[in-house]
């Protein structure tokens, strides 16, 4: 039974439904990947949101039948290496390279496959403490200390100026002034009472100012 090609078609990967069974990929001579389980061709790209997504695949040689998997797993990590997405340290490459024919060769996948399983398994603990040494950074913690700062002589300052300056009409919280009221008339009964008034308030802002400096301090 032979397969429809269909290069026209652009699939997309879908790991929501996941299943438990692998996708099954042909690889042709012309080097093309061939999605056996919705007929279309696919890139080196879509196979890396699999292994992202937890999908799991397999690579057949279309022509041979030989499980290339394991070749097609590495062409995925040469080309986002090639990408300038640097996860391999070089030193770890050469480390891994001198290992080719050396007696300690069959250790080494089984090691690396228990690190990595490891790393998976406490990846959430790993993010939650790189969370915190970023959140305890000097930087950080001089922004947050700078934020509450600045927030607690805001209402340190609003404290005062309300409780310093009660009735004051205009201002928020407190009454508005009689609809009727006349402003004072210059010359008349209440000049020296309102001179007195306006010397209180100069002498009240003016002793604001001072607990402000002295709380910024």
């Amino acid at each position: 039974m032979s397969e429809t090609k269909n290069s026209s078609k652009t699939e997309k990967p879908n790991t929501e439904n996941s299943s438990e069974d692998p996708i099954v990929i042909k690889k042709y001579a012309n080097r093309r990947l061939y999605n056996t389980a919705t007929s279309s061709y696919v890139t080196l790209d879509f196979l890396s949101e699999l292994v992202k997504g937890g999908q799991d695949f397999v690579v057949f040689d279309a022509k041979s039948g030989d499980d290339i998997t394991r070749t097609v797993l590495t062409q995925i990590i040469f080309e986002q290496e090639g990408k300038g997405q640097n996860l391999l340290p070089v030193q770890f490459l050469r480390q891994l390279i001198s290992y080719y024919g050396d007696s300690m060769q069959n250790y080494v996948p089984s090691y690396l496959e228990m690190s990595m399983d490891s790393f998976k398994r406490n990846q959430d603990k790993f993010k939650e403490q790189l969370t915190d040494t970023l959140s305890a950074a000097p930087g950080y913690k001089m922004f947050e200390d700078n934020v509450r700062k600045n927030m607690a002589l805001y209402e340190q300052a609003m404290k005062m100026f309300t409780t310093s300056m009660p009735g004051m009409p205009g201002m928020p919280g407190f009454p508005p002034a009689a609809p009727n009221a006349a402003p004072p008339t210059p010359g008349g009964g209440e000049q020296n009472g309102d001179s007195q008034d306006i010397d209180e308030i100069k002498k009240q802002l003016s002793a604001l100012q001072e607990k402000l400096a002295k709380f910024e301090g």
